[in-house]
């Protein structure tokens, strides 16, 4: 009898999987962005919400639950019901950094989450005003080093990717550099247009609107290769300033224990609206490159950028504030 009901059970959960798997999505899916409305986490997840909704055939929406660098909107996710509605799209910072910069995070980046797929990544690119006789990187730098009191430089905030990318920087090139963190993307912008802050680094499309404007000069990118859309700017590599490789990246995470099949059939839907030429399109415009993959490549991804970024704070003594 109980190697029947055994066998039962172990049938019905076989059966259980493939059949989520058919009826998902069976109402609304929620993609949670942990920033607000109107920065380029929540225009990436928008524009694929858009395309998302008809390949699942239910609507797609966006919740924003901005706070606590992005713990707020990640533990929201976290302790959601494991059925593929309401999931997780996240930059680097919540699942690779704030581990490393908070003891009492009340999520664990890899025992709370399924991931789904990579989603775009992103670069950090440094930036000054236009009006300064600044060219290049190079140029930054002896700039830094002419001054007793060097020069200051803005990031979005303690953590952030922009600040492990100036910490490199600082690393490499050997600059005196003033670190001023910010509160978010905007004000960081606006001091460095307004002279207030020598230069920044930022996500790319963060700085996109002023680079094509004409109110800020990129001299330099964090990544082992240039930028698609500014295909002039060198790497920082190749000025000299080497290994600071600081791409920051979105993903999509489930909450733990969602049914593999479900998985499956989210990643098949964000790989096919990554792949619509329309979509790429507009997030190559705006400097996000796609890169659609598998769960497992994640999985692979995460633990590699969970090792390396805890060996930069830790190197660098990165404090919260």
């Amino acid at each position: 009898m109980c190697r029947f009901a055994g066998a039962l059970l172990a049938g019905l959960v076989a059966f259980a999987a493939p059949a989520a798997a058919q009826d998902y999505p069976s109402r609304t899916v929620r993609l949670v962005v942990a920033f607000p409305a109107g920065g380029p986490t929540d225009f990436v997840a928008r524009l694929l919400a858009d395309k998302l909704k008809g390949l699942l055939g239910q609507n797609v929406i966006i919740e924003n639950k901005p706070g606590a660098n992005a713990a707020i909107g990640a533990d929201y996710v976290a302790k959601s019901d494991p059925d593929g509605h309401t999931l997780f799209f996240t930059t680097a910072g919540a699942v690779v950094i704030n581990p490393h910069m908070r003891a009492d995070l009340p999520y664990d980046p890899v025992r709370d989450f399924a991931p789904v797929t990579l989603v775009v990544n992103t670069m950090e690119v440094l930036v000054v005003r236009t009006d300064t006789p600044i060219k290049s990187a190079t140029d930054l730098v002896a700039l830094a080093k002419s001054r007793p009191e060097g020069i200051s430089m803005a990031s979005t905030g303690i953590g952030s990717p922009p600040h492990l990318a100036l910490e490199l920087f600082k690393g490499s090139s050997g600059a005196n550099v003033l670190h001023v963190p910010y509160r978010g993307a905007a004000p960081a912008v606006t001091d460095v247009i307004g002279g207030q802050v020598n230069a920044m680094f930022a996500d790319l499309p963060v700085l996109m609107p002023q680079i094509r404007g004409g109110t800020l000069r990129a001299i330099g990118v964090g990544s082992r290769q240039r930028a698609p859309v500014l295909p002039d700017v060198p790497t920082l590599d190749e000025q000299g300033i080497k290994d600071v490789y600081a791409d920051n990246w979105y993903a999509l995470f489930a909450p733990a224990k969602t049914p593999a099949p479900v998985i499956a059939k989210i990643n098949a839907a964000f790989n096919a609206a990554l792949n619509d030429p329309e979509v790429s399109r507009k997030l190559i415009d705006a400097g996000a490159i796609p890169a659609a993959g598998t769960p497992a490549e994640l999985a692979a991804h995460l633990a590699s950028e969970l090792q390396r970024w805890g060996r930069v704070i830790r190197e660098k003594n990165i404090k919260p504030e």
